[in-house]
């Protein structure tokens, strides 16, 4: 069962209909409970990284949610998603991520336009397994003012005013910033791949 959590915000809807065309069984969660119970976990998120994680300590998740991942549950994150797993960001100066992996989520730089919104240009790497069966060149959707910096589980790259990570692997946790939910028939080939993990 792939659980998604909903913690009052994110592109839930979409996500909920891109699995149910797949035919993948799922459910939505709201406590620590659900992640117990977890096979698979899904964290969308649109909006401002300190809200949401706010939101993740008021519904009293994070240490279910980062135990589960350590226990070898297989994790997406999606935009905002992505962006929790990190130590903190700059949309919320003094605000814990995740702290999975190291660095700071960052604006883009002045001068660009924001938020980087539309179809952009990925650089996958060939052994990523949430990215595999892609075709040449492949485009997604993005929408967002800050960005991840490369790190060593960076499984693909984008470039826009500088290369930033566009989605990571590192053992059972994936992350996309792009929006899978809304990049048409690549997307839902990239969900697939996570339901079939």
């Amino acid at each position: 069962m792939i659980s998604i959590l909903d913690y009052g915000a994110g592109n839930l809807r979409s996500v909920q209909n891109t699995l149910a065309e797949l035919g993948a069984e799922f459910e939505l969660i709201r406590d620590s409970e659900g992640l117990r119970q977890a096979g698979k976990i899904i964290l969308p998120g649109v909006g401002h990284f300190g809200q949401m994680m706010r939101a993740l300590d008021q519904m009293q998740v994070r240490d279910a949610l980062l135990e589960r991942i350590h226990a070898g549950v297989p994790f997406l994150g999606i935009c905002l998603g992505l962006q929790a797993l990190f130590q903190s960001s700059e949309e919320a100066p003094g605000v814990r991520g995740l702290g999975i992996f190291d660095g700071e989520i960052r604006r883009f730089p002045v001068g660009a336009r924001v938020p980087h919104m539309g179809w952009n240009e990925i650089v996958p790497q060939p052994n990523s397994k949430l990215l595999r069966h892609f075709v040449p060149h492949p485009y997604l959707y993005f929408a967002h003012s800050f960005y991840a910096p490369l790190n060593a589980a960076t499984a693909a790259t984008c470039h826009y005013m500088l290369p930033y990570t566009a989605a990571l692997e590192s053992n059972n946790i994936y992350g996309v910033q792009f929006h899978p939910e809304k990049s048409g028939a690549l997307g839902l080939r990239i969900v697939r791949n996570f339901v079939e993990l």
